[in-house]
């Protein structure tokens, strides 16, 4: 039997510190139930300390994994962070505290400004305290990729002599190439008394493009725990990425002698989940769950693949989620047809759900020859985009051309149901409809980032829009919004984020 690797999933915590990929708590709800179908190991649920937020994610996550996964919370070594945690963690049945300290010579020098003695004496003050409220504890050694390698070894021994069950061994920067990784890794091992008796975990990131390259060479080195989040997301260039991650494991499992537990045929679902969710678009040439990670468009490549499958695919897309139907959706199809495709996708659903699910499924089926798998995703996360509707798009109606001035008339209906119209001039027909919608919810912010894609292909598909938003304080939100009517789209992305900013303010 080969070894089990834990897969460590902190989309939560370190992905939701990608610039404007912010979460809420029921959003990190929906995205934690999703890892637990997954059968994730631990879920990093955040940085109890730094927000109320933050604080109430890791205690609502904890109360809903159960004992079906370790739920831990990010501390710095620091007794209040320690306290915080272990506060929020209490929900928790499977409860780990992942507390440590910066350990290379430019943290310890230009950060912390200790000495290397001053260091292992705060790391094993943190372990001991950690210990004194969980039995679990993970110990990082933040920059280790970085570290002098004599004194990673002496902080990571004193780590485990104060009572860690997990070390954590990061490339912080993504710095190392992957033999070098590979070798600390194997060092590690060989010299540190006591580690056999724990969990060596790596966290690697992607600044040179080798975030998952350093993660399977340390597995090669001895490590049994990776930490990574969905789509790569996290800091500067992103995080190792799971779902490349757990799929190298699962096609070179003998030669690493590694296997993980993770449903593989959930990664796509959760990875258009998390892209939904945050607004960050998946890359189409993405490994795994890019558009284009199954397409072919060379004549050879796709003659090679009618005849076996194989030749140039070394993953079956059904393997991830990704397979395909032949089913042929369009207004003329009945609630069989689109159950079926639906559940071939992933997603089940109650009657009287699955109702309002055809519903809207019929209102993009009028307006289009073809309801392609992207209508559909486009569909249910449209149900899944739980920010408060403070404000919700009543009507909108624009006249623009040549040589008329761009007009909005626009309604919106606030939370007790009152509907408030108002026009508005612009220099284009979105920049009319933004104008109006700021007459009506008057909140300060700058439109920083506008962008628009076609969901499906053809004339008639859906367009979808996403906006992010800087509110005065630096704070930047992520609304988007879909229809066949870009102007529509345009005006739902807007209304989101502004909803998004006004509830993170109340």
């Amino acid at each position: 039997m080969t070894r089990k690797i834990n897969i460590f999933d902190t989309t939560l915590r370190d992905g939701e510190q990608s610039p404007g990929a912010s979460m809420n708590t029921e959003e990190k709800l929906i995205i934690a139930r999703q890892l637990i179908r997954m059968n994730v190991d631990v879920i990093e649920a955040g940085f109890p300390i730094s927000s109320p937020g933050d604080f109430k994610s890791v205690a609502e996550i904890g109360r809903i994994a159960g004992d079906k996964c370790t739920v831990c919370g990010l501390t710095r070594a620091v007794d209040k962070d320690i306290e915080v945690a272990a506060e929020a963690l209490k929900t928790a049945k499977r409860p780990r505290i992942h507390t440590g300290l910066g350990v290379s010579p430019s943290h310890l020098r230009d950060k912390l400004h200790l000495t290397e003695d001053e260091a292992i004496e705060r790391a094993v003050h943190a372990v001991k305290l950690a210990r004194s409220f969980v039995d679990d504890v993970e110990f990082y050694a933040e920059d280790a990729g970085r570290a002098d390698q004599d004194f990673l070894c002496r902080i990571i021994e004193a780590a485990v002599k104060a009572g860690a069950t997990v070390v954590n061994i990061p490339d912080t920067t993504g710095y190392n190439m992957p033999w070098a990784f590979g070798a600390r890794i194997a060092d590690l091992r060989e010299r540190v008394d006591g580690i056999e008796d724990v969990t060596i975990s790596v966290h690697t990131h992607n600044d040179l493009g080798m975030a998952t390259a350093l993660a399977i060479e340390a597995v090669r080195n001895g490590a049994t725990q990776v930490e990574c989040t969905i789509n790569g997301l996290g800091e500067r260039a992103g995080n190792t990425a799971l779902e490349e991650v757990v799929m190298a494991i699962r096609m070179h499992g003998q030669e690493l002698d590694a296997h993980t537990d993770i449903v593989t045929q959930e990664l796509t679902r959760a990875s258009k989940l998390v892209s939904s969710i945050t607004g960050m678009t998946v890359q189409a040439n993405k490994a795994i769950v890019g558009a284009n990670a199954f397409a072919h468009s060379s004549g050879i490549h796709q003659d090679g693949v009618l005849k076996a499958r194989d030749t140039y695919e070394i993953i079956d897309p059904a393997d991830v989620g990704a397979g395909g139907s032949q089913i042929i959706l369009s207004a003329r199809s009945g609630h069989a047809a689109l159950r079926h495709r639906m559940a071939e996708l992933g997603y089940t659903f109650e009657d009287d759900e699955f109702e309002s699910i055809y519903q809207a499924f019929l209102e993009v089926a009028d307006k289009k020859k073809e309801v392609y798998d992207e209508d559909l995703e486009s569909i249910v996360h449209e149900r899944e985009r739980v920010t408060k509707a403070i404000w919700t798009l009543g009507a909108v109606q624009v006249s623009c051309g040549f040589p008329l001035t761009p007009t909005a008339t626009l309604t919106l209906v606030d939370e007790g149901g009152e509907e408030h119209t108002v026009a508005a001039f612009g220099t284009g027909p979105v920049d009319a409809v933004y104008k109006a919608v700021n007459q009506i919810v008057s909140v300060e912010n700058d439109l920083s980032e506008f962008a628009i894609k076609a969901v499906t292909r053809g004339i008639d598909a859906l367009g979808e829009v996403t906006v992010r938003v800087t509110a005065g304080d630096g704070q930047v939100y992520t609304g988007r919004g879909s229809d066949n009517d870009i102007i529509v789209s345009s005006t739902k992305a807007y209304i989101n984020a502004l909803n998004r900013l006004i509830s993170d303010r109340q």
